[in-house]
């Protein structure tokens, strides 16, 4: 790699801010369902019905968004009860999701802990931002124990706010105290990758960890072709 002046930090390292300011990326911040905690929905139920029967039922009540609204603080009971008044047939189905919501959750999604080490090594902060019902929330880092290790967790249920609406992330950084510009945020979900980058967060669109590690090469958050890991400092005019 070519550089254009001796005296510009390199790009795998350093970015240029709105301000014209010379930041460094200091902090990450993970989305957890899926990209470090695996979900798979159907496995509450997977006991008592095949997959078939659990898409129907999905498709019926619209799962995705009555999880949304569940995500968004709306309490288990009051969702049960809307799926009560409208598919009769469908509400004991949800009320054994709520109930058996550990068996959704299947462990560390391969090869993120690894990453989460390696950033926590290299001196990067790291924190959480997750859709989540504050219900079941709890069982989060028993499936991953890595979510133990980021400083904190702000958990839409919680707030009342979910991912992509922006408001959550004024959440995040006001409360853990971030610089948008020098943060980084990892989710598997492009639309909220889109909020985080609407208020001046740096976005990345997970896929696999492969993926992810290559580009947290590229920001200079984790070595490449074995060269020691950057410590992190801030910003550098």
């Amino acid at each position: 790699m070519t550089s254009s002046g001796a005296a510009e930090p390199s790009n795998l390292e350093m970015h240029r801010a709105d301000s014209g300011t010379v930041v460094a990326y200091d902090t990450v911040v993970f989305d957890l369902g899926r990209v470090l905690v695996g979900w798979e929905p159907y496995l509450a139920l997977a006991d008592r019905m095949t997959r078939d029967e659990w898409e129907t039922f999905s498709a019926a009540v619209d799962f995705p968004a009555v999880n949304h609204a569940m995500d968004a603080g709306l309490p288990h009971a009051d969702a049960i009860a809307r799926v009560e008044a409208s598919h009769p047939e469908h509400a004991a189905t949800l009320a054994r999701y709520c109930s058996n919501f550990a068996a959704t959750l299947t462990g560390p999604v391969d090869g993120t802990t690894e990453i989460v080490g390696e950033l926590a090594s290299a001196g990067t902060r790291l924190v959480g931002l997750t859709n989540w019902s504050a219900e079941t929330f709890h069982h989060a880092a028993v499936s991953s124990p890595v979510i133990e290790r980021l400083e904190g967790v702000v958990v839409s249920g919680r707030e009342g706010v979910v991912k992509p609406d922006p408001a959550i992330f004024r959440i995040l950084v006001d409360r853990h105290g971030l610089r948008p510009e020098a943060t980084v945020f990892v989710d598997d979900s492009p639309a909220n990758v889109a909020g985080a980058e609407a208020i001046g967060i740096r976005g990345l669109v997970f896929t696999d960890a492969a993926q992810l590690r290559a580009d947290l090469v590229e920001l200079g958050l984790l070595p490449g072709d074995g060269a020691p890991a950057r410590q992190n400092g801030g910003s550098a005019d």
